[in-house]
C-alpha cells in the first residue's frame, strides 16, 4: 500500500477527485458533505492498475484548518497538489506547499482540477514554477475534470508513476503510529488510526500507548480484518487496555522502551531566521502539535521547550508555525533529544558551536563521543543504532577516549583513598562509584585491571597500598620468633597493633589470625601442615603441639583451621589425620 496525501487551496476539487478515483466519500462528517467544504482529515483508496493500494488521506484547505491539514500531511510520504485552473494558485496553496517543504516531503504529483471551466495551462506553469522551488522538485502533472471525467486515467498512471519512485519503507524498525483518530466500538472498545509510515503491526503485540502497556486486540487496513500490517498503510487498530478519554489527536502508539519521550530538544531551523521567531511557536510532528518556547542558539539553531514530551528522536523532521500570523516558519530537524543544561556563562554559545557540526544523522560514534557513557537501550531510544558497538559493561557503551581517562581516574582514587583511610583493606566498588559518578557498580568493576586488583568488594593496588608503619609493625612482632610462637598481647600493643590494626594486616595477608590477640605468621598453615604429615598418623592434640614447638593457646585453633580448610580432619576420638 501507499498513503498520499491530499495539498491545495479550500474549493479548489480535492474532495471531489479524490471521490472521482475511489468512488468513496473522504468528508465524514454530515456538516461537511453540508457546507460542501472539508473540515477534518478524509481517508479513501483505489486500487491502480498495476494492483498497487494507494489510500488517501484528504486535508482540509480552509486556513482555519490548518492544524487538521497538517496532522494530515505529517506521517505521510508523498503529496497530491491540487490546483484549480479557473482560480490557479492560492494563498492556501502556498500554506500547504510551504507546509510540504518544511517537512521535507520529496515526493508529490501536481493536479490541475476544474480543467473544463478555464484553459489548464497558466494555471499549471505557475504552480510547476513553484513547486520546483521546494523540496518536491520538479513533479509530474496532469490536467483533469472531476465533474466530466476527463484526464482521470492519466492521473491513475501518473500515481502509479509516482508508487513506483516511492522509497520502500523499513518495516523491521520500531513502530510509532501517530494517531489521527480514535473511538469507541460498542463491543469493541477502543479504536486508534493513522499511517504507519514504518515497522509492521500484529494483532496481538504489546504496545506503548501514553506511558502505558496496551495489546493489539485486532487490525484493520482499508476496512478489512488483518492479521499483520507492514508499512507504509493507513491502519485501524483495536486495542486492548486503554481508555479512549486518554487519547487525543497526536498521541503516539509506540513500540516499547524504543523512543525516548522528551520536552527539551535542539534544533536545526529551516525557515524563518531564528532571531525573528516568535518566543512561543507551534511545533508539529506527526499528527501531534505541541506550543513550543524558544531560545535562540546560533544562527539556525535553537532550544525548543515543548508544552508535554513526546517521543521524538534525532533526525525526525518537524515543522513550526506561527499561528498568530498564520504563516509557516520554517522546518527543523532534530539534532539533540536529550541535551545539556546551559547553565554555566558561555555554555549557550559553545552549544551553539557544537550545533553547527551536527547534521541529524544518528551516528553512534559521534553520539558516544559526545555522551561519553550511555546505555544501548538509552541510545536506542534516541534512534541510534548501535548493534554494531561492543558494550564496556553489560549493556553500557563508553566513548573509547572517556573510557581510557576513566581507568586512570579510577587508579588515582584508588590511591587518595588508601592515603586517607590507611587500615581500610582498599576502596569499597560503591565509593569508588560515587568518586567517579558513574551510574552503576558494573562499570568500575569493569574498569579494574593492573595495577588495581579486586578482592571481596574492595579495589587495591596489591601490597603498594599496604601502609609502611603496618608493615614494619608485623615484621617486628614475629622478629627472632619461632615460627608457631604467637607475640604475647602486651608485645603487641607495644608496636601498635591493636585490634584494627591487626585486622587490617590480616586482611592484607601480613598475618593470620587465629583468635582476637593471637596471630601467627600467613605462611603459618601450611607449614604445620608440612611438619604435621610427617607425624606417625592419627596423631593427639599433645603430640601436634610438640611437634610444632608452641603451646596450647596457639596449637587449638591452628588446628581448627586445619580441619576448616581440609587439611586436618578430626576423627571421634579427638585424634586428627592429615588428608
Amino acid at each position: 500500500m501507499f498513503v498520499v496525501a491530499t495539498a491545495g487551496h479550500v474549493d479548489h476539487g480535492k474532495s471531489t477527485l479524490v471521490r472521482a478515483l475511489t468512488g468513496m466519500e473522504p468528508d465524514r462528517w454530515a456538516e461537511e458533505r453540508r457546507r460542501g467544504m472539508t473540515i477534518d482529515l478524509g481517508f479513501a483508496w483505489t486500487t491502480l492498475d498495476s494492483g498497487a493500494t494507494v489510500a488517501f488521506v484528504d486535508v482540509p484547505g480552509h486556513e482555519r484548518f490548518v492544524p487538521n491539514m497538517l496532522a494530515g500531511i505529517g506521517p505521510v510520504p508523498a503529496a497530491m497538489i491540487v490546483v484549480a485552473a479557473d482560480e490557479g494558485w492560492m494563498p492556501q496553496s502556498a500554506e500547504h506547499l510551504a507546509a510540504l517543504h518544511a517537512l521535507d516531503v520529496r515526493h508529490g504529483l501536481l493536479v490541475v482540477t476544474r480543467s473544463d471551466l478555464a484553459d489548464p495551462g497558466p494555471a499549471l506553469r505557475d504552480a510547476t514554477e513553484r513547486i520546483a522551488g521546494s523540496a518536491l522538485g520538479a513533479v509530474e502533472a496532469v490536467t483533469v475534470s472531476g465533474r466530466t471525467g476527463a484526464g482521470l486515467p492519466e492521473l491513475r498512471a501518473a500515481l502509479r508513476r509516482l508508487t513506483d519512485r516511492l522509497p520502500r519503507p523499513v518495516i523491521d524498525e520500531p513502530v510509532r503510529l501517530w494517531i489521527d483518530r480514535s473511538f469507541t466500538i460498542k463491543g469493541a472498545g477502543t479504536v486508534v488510526t493513522g499511517t504507519l509510515g514504518g515497522g509492521t503491526l500484529t494483532r496481538g503485540d504489546e504496545l506503548e500507548l501514553v506511558g502505558t502497556k496496551v495489546r493489539i486486540r485486532g487490525l484493520q487496513t482499508l476496512g478489512s480484518p488483518a492479521d499483520r500490517v507492514e508499512a507504509v498503510a493507513r491502519v485501524a487498530v483495536n486495542l486492548r487496555g486503554t481508555d479512549r478519554g486518554a487519547i487525543t489527536r497526536g498521541t503516539a502508539l509506540l513500540t516499547p522502551g524504543r523512543f525516548r519521550h522528551t520536552d527539551l530538544i535542539d534544533v536545526r531551523v529551516h525557515g524563518d531566521p531564528v532571531t525573528g521567531l516568535p518566543a512561543t511557536i507551534m511545533l508539529h510532528i506527526g499528527s501531534a502539535a505541541a506550543p513550543v518556547r524558544v531560545r535562540p542558539l546560533g544562527p539556525d539553531t535553537a532550544r525548543l521547550r515543548l508544552s508535554r514530551p513526546l517521543p521524538l528522536r534525532i533526525g525526525d523532521r518537524a515543522l513550526i508555525r506561527d499561528p498568530g500570523r498564520r504563516h509557516v516558519a520554517g522546518g527543523v530537524t532534530i539534532l539533540d533529544v536529550a541535551p545539556p543544561p546551559l547553565t554555566r556563562r558561555g555554555a549557550a554559545s559553545a552549544r551553539a558551536e557544537e550545533l553547527a557540526g551536527m547534521d541529524g544523522a544518528a551516528d553512534p560514534v559521534a553520539e558516544l563521543r559526545r555522551r561519553r557513557l550511555i546505555s544501548r537501550a538509552e541510545l536506542a531510544g534516541m534512534g541510534v543504532p548501535a548493534d554494531a558497538i561492543a558494550p564496556v559493561a553489560g549493556e553500557w557503551l563508553a566513548d573509547p577516549e572517556h573510557w581510557a581517562a576513566l581507568r586512570r581516574r579510577l587508579v588515582e582514587e584508588v590511591g587518595s583513598y588508601a592515603a586517607e583511610q590507611p587500615l581500610e583493606p582498599g576502596a569499597p566498588l560503591e565509593a569508588l562509584r560515587h568518586r567517579l559518578d558513574l551510574p552503576d557498580r558494573a562499570l568500575v568493576e569493569a574498569l579494574i585491571g593492573p595495577p588495581l586488583i579486586s578482592r571481596s568488594g574492595r579495589v587495591t593496588r596489591g601490597a603498594a597500598e599496604i601502609p609502611e608503619m603496618l608493615i614494619k609493625a608485623v615484621n617486628q612482632a614475629f622478629a627472632g620468633a619461632e615460627p608457631f610462637t604467637a607475640p604475647e598481647t602486651n608485645r603487641l600493643t607495644q608496636l601498635g597493633l591493636g585490634p584494627r590494626q591487626i585486622a587490617a594486616a590480616a586482611r592484607a595477608g601480613l598475618l593470620i589470625r587465629l583468635a582476637d590477640t593471637v596471630v601467627l605468621p600467613p605462611e603459618a598453615p601450611s607449614r604445620a601442615a608440612e611438619i604435621l604429615s610427617r607425624l606417625p598418623q592419627p596423631f593427639t592434640m599433645s603430640e601436634a603441639k610438640n611437634a610444632l614447638r608452641t603451646t596450647r593457646r596457639v596449637a587449638v585453633p591452628l588446628l581448627e583451621i586445619l580441619d576448616r580448610e581440609g587439611i586436618t580432619r578430626r576423627l571421634p576420638d579427638d585424634r586428627r589425620e592429615t588428608t
